[in-house]
């Protein structure tokens, strides 16, 4: 089977797009040469469903270097960066089913195209290839040695398929590395969100009112660099902790019902579905602008707007916007997708590196040991963690102190 992309001839671009990312990302590179050496995936075929961005491209690099076969599709409809996409395919020979904007059909033929490589194993951001190889494809399970997953969404449909007996297979949870969480999570989303909005949007944000829902490491990480740029922050939270961290943040915390009434700008970030729904919409002030950092476009409830709304205009691309029947203007960024990657491109390198290199060190991990594993998600093995995180302090240039044997000794008595 050959590639299927938008088009060859914008591979020029794609390549110095990523090696620019690749100077940003010095961990994922010191892993790809220790790989080239050693060849840890000779034999091996990985199948990855993942954002087709300039950072994953390096990751796929990675991959290839370490003796890998190679197939990729998107993540998402919106995701792909077309001039990455044929890059990967003419430069580094790597096999691409992904094209920016591709319809559901096409979406679905592409995941297809990856299942069809028989991959030993998963590299998914979301779940979709696992949903779809465990629900349509069950023949080709027993290729499959275990599998990553790279975002909060594609862990909970994991975790519940393991409690439910159905998951057939190892699969180490990426998103909750710390060396993820921490950073990706936190700095990448804050700052590639606000960059996709403005990007669509060229509004001003400071003076305006943000409404986010969610305050886990995404939301807090946004609310943090809108307050930077001089936004007013009101979080919507379900979790009576994080709502109350918020609060001694210096953040109004409100129902999201009356948060409608005061928001510019709404972000969801939350993994769940009708964050923004009925309630809120009744409640919305004339000309809000919503949209979404979380993976799948079901957080903004779209069918309650496209039934309510007496028009729709497309004011540019990938922003839309609602007239209600009482003559409010609802404004949709990327059709409720994400707005990090549909808006903009991303998170940036830098934080990229540290989740890839989990990524990568998690496969490998999974190629030494899946024998000894059960079908269940497992956490990152802690070493792999700190290594990933002792590495990137040194392309930093950073020395941190090392305790003495006097103090590990006290650290480890009780009675001193």
């Amino acid at each position: 089977m050959s590639s299927e992309i938008k088009d060859i001839n914008l591979a020029d671009a794609g390549r110095a797009r990523i090696e620019w990312a690749d100077r940003d990302m010095p961990v994922l590179a010191s892993i790809r040469k220790r790989f080239a050496d050693e060849k840890p995936f000779d034999g091996v075929r990985i199948g990855a469903c993942m954002h087709v961005t300039t950072e994953t491209a390096n990751l796929m690099r990675a991959l290839v270097a370490g003796g890998a076969q190679v197939r990729l599709c998107a993540s998402n409809p919106l995701s792909t960066q077309d001039d990455t996409a044929a890059s990967l395919v003419r430069d580094y020979g790597i096999e691409v089913h992904a094209i920016a904007g591709e319809d559901a059909e096409t979406y679905d033929k592409h995941i297809q195209a990856v299942i069809d490589f028989d991959p030993n194993i998963i590299m998914d951001d979301g779940a979709d290839l696992d949903t779809a190889l465990h629900t349509r494809f069950p023949e080709k399970l027993a290729n499959v040695i275990g599998g990553t997953e790279e975002t909060t969404t594609g862990v909970i449909r994991l975790i519940s398929m393991a409690r439910e007996g159905v998951l057939s297979y190892p699969v180490i949870d990426v998103n909750d590395a710390n060396t993820k969480h921490c950073f990706d999570n936190h700095y990448g989303t804050g700052q590639s969100t606000l960059d996709g909005i403005i990007r669509a949007t060229n509004r001003l944000m400071c003076g305006r009112t943000i409404v986010i829902s969610g305050y886990g490491y995404c939301g807090s990480g946004l609310a943090l660099r809108a307050r930077g740029m001089g936004m007013n922050v009101i979080i919507c939270e379900v979790d009576p902790l994080r709502a109350l961290e918020a609060f001694m943040e210096g953040y109004q915390v409100m129902k999201a019902e009356e948060a409608a009434k005061l928001a510019d700008v709404w972000v969801t970030v939350t993994g769940d579905c009708k964050v923004i729904d009925a309630p809120a919409f009744e409640n919305l002030k004339d000309g809000a602008i919503l949209c979404n950092s979380g993976h799948f476009d079901s957080e903004i409830y779209i069918p309650w707007l496209e039934e309510h709304a007496v028009s729709k205009e497309e004011l540019k691309p990938l922003v839309e916007e609602y007239t209600l029947e009482d003559g409010r203007k609802v404004v949709v960024l990327a059709q409720g997708r994400l707005v990090n990657l549909a808006c903009a491109e991303g998170h940036p390198a830098s934080v990229m590196d540290m989740s890839f290199a989990n990524q990568i060190l998690a496969a490998e991990y999974l190629v030494k040991h899946a024998d000894e594993l059960e079908n269940q998600v497992y956490n990152v093995p802690a070493e792999i963690d700190e290594s990933i995180a002792r590495l990137k302090l040194e392309t930093l240039g950073i020395d941190i102190v090392t305790l003495t044997d006097e103090q590990i000794e006290y650290m480890n008595s009780w009675n001193f």
